[in-house]
Formats: C-alpha cells, structure tokens, sequence
C-alpha cells in the first residue's frame, strides 16, 4: 500500500492509489513541523511504526502507521490537546500547568469512553476501532485507514444539488448506524457534512464521535466553537440535566445535512431560528424536485422544537415512508414564549421574507451566537412549579 498523497484534516483519511511524490513528503514535513507534538517519522509505539503524518487538530494528532505484528497499515490517532499539554520527552505527554491537569484528565477519560464505545460496535458505517490504551501520559486509538473523501467535498464538487435516490442511498445507511448506538443509549451529537466520509465503494461512514473535543471545549472555549450553528439542535445549547438530549437530536442534525446537500447552505442556526424562524421548509424550497412524503420528513426532523421532531429512528424511517408511528418518547416540553408564539415555524404559514434580519441572526459571529446560545438556556429550561 502506498503511503497517501494529500491529506484530509479527518481522524480517518483518503487513501489514494498514486504513490507518494515529493511534493507530498515535502508537505508532510511541513505540517509537522507546525506543531513540535508531533512525533518523528519512524517512531514507534507499541507494535506500530508511524510512517507519515495524516493531520494535527487542536485535540489530536492522527498518523499512518504500519502494524508491524499484523503487517497492516491503520490510523493511529493520539490525544494530544495542544491548548493543555505538551510533548516533553520522547513519548512522553505532560500537561502545561497544573491548573489544567484536571481538564486534560476529564478530556483523557472522555477520549478512552469514545474508543471504547466505538470498539464495541461493529457496523459497516461506523468507524471501527482496533484497539486502545494509555500510555505515556496520554492515550492512544488505532482504526482503519479508510479511502474516501468528506460529504462535504463530494458536495462542492457536484454541478446540481443530488437527486432524491443518491440522498437516501446516503442517509438509509447512516440511520442504520445510529439505530446500532441509540440502541446502546449513545448518541453522535456532532452530525455535519465534514463528518461523514464517503469510500471509494460508495458507503458513507459517519466519523468523530469528538467525546473529547466537546468536553474540553465545555470547560475552556466558547461554545461556538464546540457546536457547528446549523447542525445543532437547539437544546445542545442548553447545556442543562432538565433538557435532554437523544436520537431526536441527532436526527435534526442528519437533517441539516440533507438541507444543506439540497439548498447548498446549512439551515439557519437552531437559536437564531428560536428567537423568529425565516428559514424557508424544504417543502417549499425544493417542491417539485424531490417528493412530498421526503421533504415533509426532513422538515419535521429540523423542527425547532424535540418534541415536534421523530424521536427514534423507526420513528423517522416510517416518516420518510409516508406513514407515521404512534406513541413517542416523552421530551421536556419547551415554555412556549409570547415572542415564539409569533414566530412563524416548519408547520405554519409560510415563512416572511425578512432575509436582513435572518441574515444578521444567522451570523457565525462569537458575541451573537454566544448570547443567542445563553437565551437558548432559559428558552429550554423546564417553567417554575
């Protein structure tokens, strides 16, 4: 197997079948050098040779590595979070301050949970993972080295939004994923067209689970950071044990992928969309294109509200069918406030054009959406007994 040429910033990458050119080894060296974490080529850990760099986040650092007992070549992705700790010997890890070890620890525990987690399923569109363990004051996972490309770039790269048959040939199997993990009570809660990776075979496989990255960014970055506005649903802005979080929200973020696949933009972002909804149903925006039953259920899924979307998967699939299950799991009701009772939703008269003031309430902007975000709390909470 040739080593890879370009380089996805994904925990799993395209694996090209041209051999490696200058060019490429020349880039790799480069993106090391970035960041002094990096280990050297050619080091090992455990039984793995590291024989290339595939990416460095601000939490991780993922290599191709060569399994020297199975002679396989698989990703290993390390817990390195830049903002915490730093390399100080060799192997070893070491937390910046002592102020920040309790972080680096819950992020470390977080990291060990996502893997075992993930370990424990075996699933065609999920990402598998090998093995994991601690060491060297961090920890360490290995998983395939998969060949593909994102969703997202798969999308730039098409003339005309896809067609309804290659939109449920992507999301059929995904729901089957999530079907596996609701099962076991977990839930992806970072579902974006970044995060869904496209093999060469045609399989989507749904990536970063990002335990870590959102507990350490709870506790030491703003909140916009952490939520991707648009696929976000709006009680994951809460951040509150009252309002819960479940296969409704994942469902609402699969369908912002679908939304933005169809209108080439991600929906309007859930807390904008609480304080006065204009971003225009699927059922208009794409009426005539895709049919009634499909556009419907996505709408349903995007509803601002948990209470108003399908609650399990079943649920949805029978949606996307044309027909509708009874009986729902029971969601903390949302205080219905006079300003939401104004605000025209999915479900009502169709949406008024005020495209300045969504535009402005849209905005990716920190300040705004973190004040959005903080209203987005009282907007979930349960009302006073």
């Amino acid at each position: 197997m040739s080593e890879p040429e370009e380089y996805e910033r994904t925990w799993v990458v395209r694996q090209p079948a041209a051999p490696s050119s200058p060019a490429a080894a020349a880039s790799a060296a480069a993106e090391a050098s970035v960041s002094s974490n990096a280990l050297p080529l050619g080091t090992h850990i455990g039984e793995f040779e590291l024989i290339n760099l595939v990416g460095i986040g601000g939490f991780g650092i993922v290599y191709l590595a060569h399994d020297l007992s199975l002679g396989r070549y698989v990703a290993l992705k390390e817990y390195m979070p830049s903002s915490l700790a730093e390399r100080v010997e060799g192997l070893t890890v070491a937390v910046k301050s002592a102020r920040l070890a309790e972080t680096f620890a819950i992020g470390l525990r977080s990291f060990v949970n996502e893997a075992r987690m993930l370990a424990q399923f075996d699933h065609r569109s999920l990402v598998k993972v090998y093995r994991f363990w601690e060491a060297n004051g961090t920890a360490y996972m290995v998983m395939p080295f998969y060949e593909g490309i994102t969703l997202r770039q798969a999308l730039q790269k098409m003339p005309e939004p896809p067609s309804e048959e290659w939109l449920r040939g992507l999301i059929d199997p995904l729901l089957d994923a999530l079907e596996v993990i609701h099962q076991e009570n977990c839930f992806h809660r970072d579902i974006a067209p970044d995060n869904i990776l496209l093999l060469a075979d045609g399989r989507p496989l749904l990536l970063d689970f990002g335990a870590a990255r959102r507990v350490i960014g709870d506790r030491t970055q703003a909140l916009t950071v952490i939520l991707k506005p648009g696929y976000a649903p709006l009680e994951q802005y809460a951040e509150d044990p009252h309002v819960k979080q479940g296969a409704w929200t994942d469902l609402y973020a699969l369908a912002a992928v679908v939304y933005n696949a169809i209108t080439r933009r991600p929906p309007m972002a859930s807390v904008a969309r609480s304080i006065n909804d204009t971003m225009v149903p699927l059922t208009q925006a794409a009426a005539g294109r895709y049919s009634k039953t499909f556009l419907q259920a996505m709408d349903r899924a995007l509803a601002v509200r948990p209470e108003d979307r399908p609650h399990s998967v079943a649920e949805f699939r029978a949606l996307l069918a044309g027909t509708e299950m009874p009986g729902t799991p029971e969601v903390t009701a949302l205080p219905v406030t006079e300003q939401q009772a104004a605000t025209t939703t999915v479900s009502q008269a169709p949406v008024e054009k005020k495209r300045s003031k969504a535009m402005l309430l849209a905005g990716v902007g920190g300040t705004l959406v973190a004040v959005a975000a903080g209203g987005a709390y009282y907007a979930l909470r349960p009302p006073p007994t």
